[in-house]
């Protein structure tokens, strides 16, 4: 039986959730019951009640026991499996990206961010510290530390005018893998007044170390999100049947 209705619970899961996606069904709608929908999809309650838990679990609808669903606030998540820029991100979400640049410009690296980017202890880096916008609201602050020879090219272009990763990729050094390491801490007061919030306020930080083609490291970035803005999605498959392996840290 379950090889029968998971078809349809898919398909009705893929339609809701693309209607919410879309903003079709907005936060805070009701969504039809569950007989309307089954009339909908021609199908019985079964794989209606199982796309509506997937969608739950997903955040998609809340309510439930005893409370009528209704469309959750959707959050967009970034996908780490891939390597895109915020902007490429926010334009496949539909959104309009924005930047604010705050610092540009050469400093002495920090002896974390030289180590990082296996630098002389005080060599110069190139920092650019955005507040990167999602339709006019700021929702991220990032800090990001170049070294010399690929962050020049930052100096005779305007970062609030598009994508970093694609105006390096212009000068012939594209940053092709990363490594990211998420977790969560308190808003400092620069954060609080780039992003509109209070000190102290909950912030999810991404750190992520770039590299080149030759696999040197060539940047290491820090982005804090507002948490009710943002989250991030990682994709696993095992390859030729192996485990996938799956590391945590404290």
């Amino acid at each position: 039986m379950p090889t029968v209705t998971a078809p349809v619970a898919q398909r009705v899961r893929t339609e809701l959730r693309q209607r919410i996606e879309s903003g079709e069904w907005a936060p805070g709608m009701s969504l039809p019951s569950e007989a309307a929908l089954c009339r909908e999809f021609g199908t019985s309650r079964g794989p209606v009640r199982r796309a509506l838990s997937a969608l739950r679990a997903e955040g998609f609808v809340v309510g439930g026991r005893g409370r009528a669903p209704v469309v959750g606030k959707v959050v967009p998540a970034q996908s780490l499996s891939t390597f895109r820029s915020f902007t490429e991100w926010a334009r496949e979400e539909g959104k309009t990206p924005g930047t604010r640049t705050l610092v540009l410009e050469r400093r002495h690296a920090t002896s974390m961010i030289a180590g990082l980017l296996e630098l002389d202890e005080g060599a110069v880096v190139v920092d650019l510290v955005r507040v990167r916008m999602l339709d006019e609201v700021p929702i991220m602050i990032e800090r990001a530390s170049f070294v010399p020879d690929v962050g020049r090219y930052l100096f005779g272009f305007d970062p609030d005018s598009g994508s970093v990763s694609a105006e390096l990729a212009r000068h012939g050094s594209p940053l092709v893998s990363a490594r990211h390491t998420i977790d969560a801490v308190a808003a400092n007061r620069l954060d609080a007044e780039a992003l509109g919030i209070a000190a102290g306020a909950p912030l999810l930080r991404e750190r992520r170390l770039s590299k080149d083609a030759s696999g040197r490291a060539v940047e290491h970035a820090e982005a804090r999100y507002r948490s009710e803005f943002a989250t991030f999605r990682v994709d696993n498959r095992a390859v030729d049947g192996s485990p996938i392996e799956v590391r945590s840290g404290v």
